[in-house]
């Protein structure tokens, strides 16, 4: 499908910006790019099609994306100490559908993330599902399909 080169900038912006508050730790409003209905999902295997039916690694309401948040930022919240830091790199952004007022994205990411001396890289998908909300986008559906979903990798501190 041939996009208006504007238009894809547009996406790609917005997935980049999406990824930088993710580095800088600005979660509040990372989540704020979320619709009141969007939902972020991991699964837990290669081409899992139902979320609810079978287990996933992460599947969350905006309600549990707030408590995510609030969990990140508690004082006592021993999982991110020493604070975990991060970087996303995201490439080969695809729109595969821009229709009925919704886009489909699909990208490869790599994260990296620190933890004192431990450091982690991850690699997947993400397909993000998105609605134009005035100039900019809200997501309905963030999809993060790690590569090594169905592996043991430790427990995931901050969001992919």
């Amino acid at each position: 499908m041939n996009f208006d080169p504007l238009f894809v900038r547009k996406v790609e912006v917005f997935l980049f910006t999406e990824a930088r508050l993710l580095d800088e730790r600005r979660f509040e409003e990372w989540k704020a790019l979320f619709a009141d209905d969007g939902i972020y999902w991991i699964p837990a295997r290669p081409d899992q099609m139902d979320p609810v039916g079978e287990v996933s690694i992460a599947y969350e309401d905006t309600q549990l994306l707030d408590v995510r948040v609030r969990r990140l930022r508690h004082p006592a919240n021993y999982a991110d100490q020493p604070e975990v830091r991060a970087r996303r790199v995201i490439g080969n952004i695809m729109i595969e559908q821009a229709e009925d007022a919704v886009v489909i994205v699909r990208s490869n990411f790599t994260a990296s993330d620190l933890q004192g001396e431990v450091q982690r890289v991850f690699v997947g998908e993400y397909i993000h599902t998105l609605r134009p909300a005035g100039v900019d986008y809200k997501i309905i559906q963030k999809r993060v399909n790690l590569l090594n979903c169905d592996t043991p990798m430790g427990g995931i501190v901050v969001p992919f």
